[in-house]
């Protein structure tokens, strides 16, 4: 359960807003830009601006949170096809967010054409109009994923954009991630700024073939995941030697909720211990690994 707070906006370096969470000690976006972080993170990697060319888009948003995620793809979609028809589905725990960020302008610096449409949304929780049929569902995602399941939603593009996986576990899951790859249609493309090989292990597990996208404020880069067989171009699904080489160590063990209802550290705790059982390489061997070949080649 979430805890009630107040948000109060921070400026990050594109000169949009974020909040802070204090429940998970993170902030919802980076420094260095929470307006361009959507953009880059999620609109480009999922490719929207080409799926747009279709008569209808279908978009999943897990952790709608701020809203950001969802106006960066309006706007891309219909900055390339007026025309295109999109759909869309975002979950959240806590309605109190995306209300707080209409409450205090938030969109006001972006000269974002659609704030009418993201605080409707955000009180009313529905949006049905031309070119836009919208429903945020309030409440756990990994019920509320259930019931998008249930209803036969395919999602041409997948946010993944959940607080930290140490923070929020329950949302990296082996069996959460399952639940999306069955929402996500078999063209379809699902983005993430986490590259965590824990995360990347729960992707491969659920028959999603993964690679890596540039690095948007912080030196990791993001995940693009997609169903196998999907991508045509090899190269937009490469991953570098290190990465390779993380996804043999124990970092790699997956978070685990087999009946999508543990709390945080029950799900932190199973982890740990299978861990500590596990015959992989330990994660700081093959970090020290990596830090002298590079130290080598610096040198």
């Amino acid at each position: 359960m979430y805890m009630r707070e107040s948000f109060t906006p921070e400026s990050t370096a594109d000169g949009s807003f974020t909040f802070f969470s204090h429940e998970f000690g993170e902030l919802f976006h980076s420094h260095y830009g929470a307006r361009q972080e959507s953009f880059l993170k999620f609109s480009v990697p999922t490719q929207l601006a080409f799926a747009a060319h279709k008569a209808k888009v279908q978009l999943l948003d897990v952790c709608y949170g701020l809203g950001y995620n969802t106006a960066a793809a309006l706007q891309t979609i219909w900055e390339a096809n007026p025309k295109c028809h999109v759909e869309v589905i975002g979950l959240e725990i806590n309605a109190a967010i995306p209300q707080a960020a209409i409450a205090h302008h938030l969109y006001d610096n972006w000269g974002y054409e659609y704030t009418q449409i993201l605080t409707q949304l955000a009180c009313e929780h529905q949006v049905v109009q031309d070119g836009l049929t919208a429903n945020l569902l309030i409440g756990d995602a990994r019920s509320t994923i259930q019931l998008v399941n249930k209803s036969g939603f395919k999602a041409d593009a997948i946010f993944l954009d959940p607080f930290s996986p140490p923070q929020c576990p329950q949302l990296w899951t082996v069996e959460f991630i399952q639940q999306l790859s069955l929402c996500l249609d078999l063209k379809g493309l699902l983005a993430t700024y986490s590259c965590a090989a824990a995360v990347r292990t729960a992707l491969g597990n659920a028959g999603l073939q993964f690679g890596s996208t540039p690095p948007v404020g912080r030196r990791t880069p993001g995940t693009v995941a997609a169903h196998l067989g999907r991508g045509e171009d090899g190269d937009f699904y490469e991953i570098s030697q290190v990465e390779k080489e993380h996804l043999l160590t124990r970092a790699a063990i997956p978070y685990r909720d087999p009946q999508l209802n543990d709390s945080a550290d029950v799900i932190l705790r199973r982890r740990q211990q299978e861990q500590q059982d596990s015959s992989l390489e330990p994660t700081s061997h093959w970090r020290k690994r990596w830090l002298s070949k590079s130290l080598k080649e610096i040198l």
